[in-house]
């Protein structure tokens, strides 16, 4: 009996040692042993002109399929050290829809030589996802289907799909198209393969399925797969015509896209085409700075209020020492609201028609909340400065903030969806300046109204 196969393993070590040692025989042994998923991380971590020698290691159709799965940066690195044969390989190679991504992110320059490596039926194809708005259906659709006729019989069906199989994104769902190319129906591999051979595809399909348009937000085609547990959504066009699909796998890269650029975003840091960790320190600088630079300038509303308490402040100094303390929670819990309300608009969870009823929800809970956060302040503040009145107005300016940083938190997402922003721009930053003017407004003036009487 032979021994079970195992998958090798190399880390960026150990292919550093062979290759300064010239085994190049023996790292081509080890890396075929590999698992393609695993060349293509070792790839990825390895220096420039290391990660080239690993990849020219490699046989052709393992190298292809270890191109597939790359980062964008690291095929884009790759790419630039291939003559334009081998850079016309692997290009085509690619799906569709991630050679269209591909050149999305490389340099116009670039992007214009990698066109035009391209056969004709190629570049035609690629160029024609890149003329789709980006984050819509069409941009992320691959044309790499299998479509099928209502009139033929399962046999001519099966035939149909053993020829096309090895050129298309999936043969586990075929789409029924009629001489218009509109899309009348979907039947699976299964149905097909228990169907008598002289059926008619049109008597087993499934008619009517659910599709997205080519101007569908990605975000609504993941909710699509998600709620109709779909292994691909076809995509039409204007004319209903049918023009593409999304699979499952896609729809795993558009989350993890949408949700890198939410939390990017929450933290007022705008990501960049090439990836943050790979793009220039300048150019991320440059983006971070016009945020800070934004919420500086708001923040000195802040200063303001204060400078201009500085009567009050000096009768009663130790109103001063709890300024951070209110700032800091309206902040903490606006933030906490925001974050619910955008992931809940994203998800799905939640419909802009419930605006109303989501935000009243909410300020039951900074109710509760600041009634909660009050008690703690009160007993807390009068410890520390032995004087009721600033007690009383630390306990109210905390039940105060925390319902209205509720309010805030909550119906600012509703408000930049209604404007066709993405709510993701209600960053923590953003939220948390907010709350440092109305808490100190609020703040002071309960100080104003109750130490004062």
């Amino acid at each position: 009996m032979s021994e079970p196969h195992t998958v090798e393993i190399i880390d960026q070590r150990t292919f550093e040692d062979l290759a300064s040692r010239r085994q190049f025989k023996d790292l081509r042994l080890r890396l075929v042993r590999m698992d393609p998923s695993h060349i293509a991380s070792l790839v990825e971590s390895l220096p420039s002109e290391s990660a080239v020698l690993a990849y020219r290691l490699l046989p052709k159709d393992l190298g292809v399929k270890v191109f597939d799965l790359l980062e964008s940066t690291a095929q884009y690195r790759l790419l630039e050290s291939f003559t334009d044969q081998g850079a016309r390989v692997f290009l085509e190679a690619l799906p569709p829809d991630d050679r269209a991504d591909l050149l999305e992110e490389v340099p116009a320059v670039v992007a214009r030589r990698l066109l035009q490596l391209l056969s004709p039926e190629q570049r035609r194809v690629t160029l024609e996802l890149l003329g789709y708005e980006e984050g819509t259906a069409g941009r992320e659709m691959t044309p790499a289907f299998v479509d099928l006729h209502g009139d033929m019989t399962i046999k001519q069906a099966l035939e149909r799909i053993r020829r096309l199989a090895v050129h298309k994104e999936t043969v586990y769902e075929s789409y029924v198209i009629d001489h218009e190319r509109h899309l009348v129906g979907s039947v699976s591999l299964m149905d097909l393969v228990l169907a008598r051979p002289d059926t008619r595809v049109g008597d087993i399909m499934k008619p009517s399925p659910k599709r997205v348009s080519t101007s569908t937000d990605r975000e609504q085609v993941v909710r699509v797969l998600r709620d109709y547990d779909l292994l691909a959504v076809p995509v039409v066009d204007s004319e209903e015509r049918l023009v593409g699909i999304i699979t499952h796998d896609d729809v795993t890269d558009i989350i993890e896209e949408e949700t890198t650029e939410d939390i990017y975003r929450f933290g007022a840091v705008p990501g960049t085409e090439r990836g943050y960790f790979t793009s220039r320190i300048l150019t991320v600088v440059r983006r971070r700075v016009i945020w800070l630079f934004l919420l500086i300038l708001v923040n000195t509303v802040t200063g303001s209020i204060i400078a201009g308490q500085e009567g009050l402040l000096s009768e009663i100094v130790i109103l001063a020492a709890f300024i951070p303390l209110l700032i800091g929670t309206g902040g903490n819990v606006g933030a906490q609201s925001a974050t619910v309300v955008i992931r809940g608009l994203a998800t799905g969870e939640i419909n802009p028609r419930r605006a109303a009823a989501i935000v009243a929800r909410e300020v039951g809970i900074g109710l509760l909340l600041g009634i909660l956060l009050g008690l703690t302040g009160f007993g807390w503040s009068y410890l520390l400065g032995r004087n009721l009145e600033v007690a009383v107005v630390v306990a109210l300016a905390l039940v105060a903030i925390s319902t209205l940083a509720t309010a805030t938190g909550a119906l600012l997402p509703f408000i930049f969806r209604f404007l066709r922003v993405d709510p993701a721009m209600v960053s923590a930053p953003l939220i948390t300046t907010v709350m440092d003017i109305f808490g100190i407004l609020v703040y002071f003036g309960a100080a104003n109204v109750i130490v004062r009487l």
